[in-house]
């Protein structure tokens, strides 16, 4: 894809914003059981996952090393939810598990990866789900076909969210961000060293999940 191209998109994008991450929210509410006791959302962002979780566990705690996208989470969530936000180092300061589900949407290319998927395993109480939503380098033939494909339903999801009109970044995207470092096969070799078993699979909207239960 061209540089005059990829610009071209840009500009589309900035002035036509969308939550590529929240797209995936539906779908990692059914991989997780009904009822679950206590549930942990690594890099919570304002929340939006978090109160989702909700609907699913009776305690919610999310986790983000950002104070104002924390208050602002804060901010956003009714007193009477279940569900309390922290800022911190998730691999250091998240309270101590087990939790039945572990959640974590786009926020694992800014940790160690080996040791945060150690951690996680750890605080996963037995029978737990931990789902992760994650990026990954672009570099493969493959990944070049998959983006193919998510451009234009980009574009087209870009348009049906926004209803065609121009607006501004959702809350949701405020945080900083920075690109990943490691393949989608680097990612999958890492992984299964760590979480035998784990199911993970390329994603549109240059993304990745990794499921595995405990």
């Amino acid at each position: 894809m061209s540089h005059r191209v990829l610009r071209a998109l840009e500009r589309f994008h900035a002035a036509h914003p969308w939550d590529h991450n929240a797209h995936y929210h539906r779908w990692i509410l059914r991989r997780l059981p009904r009822h679950a006791d206590r549930a942990l959302d690594v890099g919570s962002g304002s929340g939006d996952l978090a109160r989702l979780l909700a609907t699913r566990a009776g305690s919610v705690h999310g986790i983000d090393v950002d104070p104002a996208v924390v208050g602002r989470a804060r901010e956003l969530t009714a007193p009477a939810a279940p569900v309390t936000f922290t800022v911190g180092d998730a691999l250091k300061e998240a309270p101590p598990g087990p939790y039945d589900v572990i959640t974590c949407v786009a926020t694992l290319h800014h940790l160690p990866f080996g040791e945060a998927l150690a951690c996680f395993r750890r605080q996963l109480a037995p029978g737990g789900t931990l789902v992760v939503v994650g990026v990954c380098r672009q570099t493969s033939l493959s990944d070049r076909l998959i983006d193919a494909v998510a451009v234009p339903a980009n574009v087209a999801m870009a348009l049906i969210k926004n209803r065609g009109r121009t607006g501004p970044r959702p809350v949701s995207m405020t945080a900083p961000t920075r690109p990943a470092a490691m393949t989608f096969t680097e990612i999958v070799r890492e992984a299964r060293q760590v979480l035998p078993g784990a199911r993970l699979r390329r994603r549109l909207f240059w993304r990745y999940t990794l499921v595995w239960r405990g």
